[in-house]
């Protein structure tokens, strides 16, 4: 690491133009000075712990929707090699980043693994380990020491972990409005619930929320990115945009502000279970309480009637968040709400999740993505099957398809034959 050093945040306010805002401006075919200006202002982040030499990622205003996929073990099943398949999975399928959440088995073996592997940027959750390691001691939640909760993010930051999942908004306020307000499912968010049920048991304020300024000097120590987690994400459409949300909502824009101070970068998440009608909404209030940092979206699933098809659910909210100004979704596999999802579960679900950001990127009108969608067009109406394979957000399905194109089997697909109307306007107008 860095003997002294300035977070991207910090050198972009004094002008300075990093190699890491050079590369992401390249990989977003954006000039280095807007990426400079963005993440001046806290509305671009770049994942990259200096303790890491994977390439930077930026994330928010006028760059490509970025896809993460979740990987991890649990009590029941953990299988290190399996996760690091899926890991591999996820990444051959597209995924922009990673996040480690087990909770089975070593975790650090597990977490160093993962970042080894990984040629992304992953993030974590560290309140699991800490929960995870007072449990194996024999003790209860309620026994956790907040000053265990610190060790493990200085412990994961030290490992390389490019952004960490923090719940800092889960106040005794925000509990104590939950508990007014009704919810058909009260709290569905794990970290959330750990830290509901350690502040109900112990009367205390969540340390997250009580020490921020600490946990803001740590992030800054490994130029770290905070996702600050949202633990009242709603988990039935019937809770969506309550009060309880919106009021932890409030709580994440005020300690997002008092990060930037402290130059640190911070990613805003959201829900969630949303319905359609809801979602812009989301996001537009999101921006306006958070001051336009990034938002990152689980989902969000617009109807909850779906089960085993919950990737195609993620992804038509997944689309109508990124449209609306969302800058980064995790996927939802068709494992959501079943198990612990298998390979072709990961695949499934970086797909889906892509074809929502692609969708996003498309209305948003980024050059990158519409390039891709004419070429695309572009091919069809050369009848260039292989360009239409390599231009595929998955082409071992497209090429799986059309193969017998590849072996000479004609130049039109079986759906129209002689019929086809791209050879037919071919021939008789060109």
């Amino acid at each position: 690491m860095e003997k002294r050093h300035r977070t991207q945040m910090e050198q972009a306010r004094a002008g300075v133009i990093t190699s890491r805002m050079e590369q992401v401006a390249t990989a977003e075919e954006r000039t280095p000075e807007y990426i400079r200006q963005e993440v001046a202002q806290g509305r671009v982040v770049i994942t990259h712990n200096l303790r890491r030499d994977s390439a930077p990622m930026g994330i928010g205003r006028g760059l490509r929707t970025k896809v993460n996929a979740n990987i991890g073990t649990s009590k029941d099943m953990f299988d290190v090699g399996l996760e690091l398949k899926k890991l591999h999975t996820a990444l051959k399928a597209g995924a922009d980043a990673i996040m480690d959440l087990s909770t089975g088995g070593d975790l650090r073996a597990i977490r160093r693994q993962v970042l080894k592997a990984s040629n992304v940027p992953v993030g974590t959750v560290p309140i699991y380990q800490a929960v995870v390691d007072t449990v194996a001691r024999g003790q209860s939640i309620a026994r956790l020491d907040p000053e265990k909760i610190f060790e493990v993010i200085e412990e994961q930051l030290q490992d390389g972990v490019d952004f960490i999942t923090v719940h800092c908004g889960v106040t005794q306020k925000v509990l104590e409005r939950l508990k007014r307000d009704k919810r058909l499912l009260p709290l569905v968010s794990r970290g959330g619930t750990f830290l509901a049920e350690w502040m109900i048991l112990n009367k205390r304020e969540n340390p997250l929320y009580e020490q921020f300024e600490r946990l803001v000097k740590l992030a800054k120590k490994y130029d770290a990115v905070l996702s600050l987690g949202d633990g009242l994400r709603p988990g039935a459409g019937a809770d969506a945009t309550d009060r309880p949300q919106l009021q932890e909502l409030i709580t994440l824009g005020e300690l997002t502000e008092i990060a930037w101070q402290q130059g640190v970068a911070v990613m805003i998440e959201g829900p969630g279970h949303v319905p359609l009608n809801q979602i812009e909404a989301n996001v537009l209030i999101q921006k306006r309480l958070c001051k336009s940092a990034p938002f990152y979206v689980l989902g969000p699933l617009v109807t909850d009637s779906a089960p085993g098809y919950d990737h195609i659910v993620a992804a038509i909210g997944g689309a109508a968040a990124a449209a609306a100004g969302a800058d980064f979704l995790c996927y939802v596999t068709p494992a959501e709400h079943l198990r612990l999802p298998t390979l072709e579960d990961v695949r499934l679900g970086v797909i889906a999740t892509r074809i929502a950001a692609q969708a996003a990127d498309v209305s948003r009108e980024l050059p990158l993505a519409q390039r891709r969608d004419y070429e695309m067009s572009l091919a069809r109406k050369t009848l260039d099957w292989p360009q239409q394979i390599s231009l595929s957000l998955d082409p071992e399905k497209t090429r799986e398809l059309c193969s017998d194109k590849l072996e000479g089997a004609g130049e039109v697909c079986s759906m129209c034959g002689e019929f086809c109307a791209i050879k037919k306007v071919r021939d008789f107008l060109e």
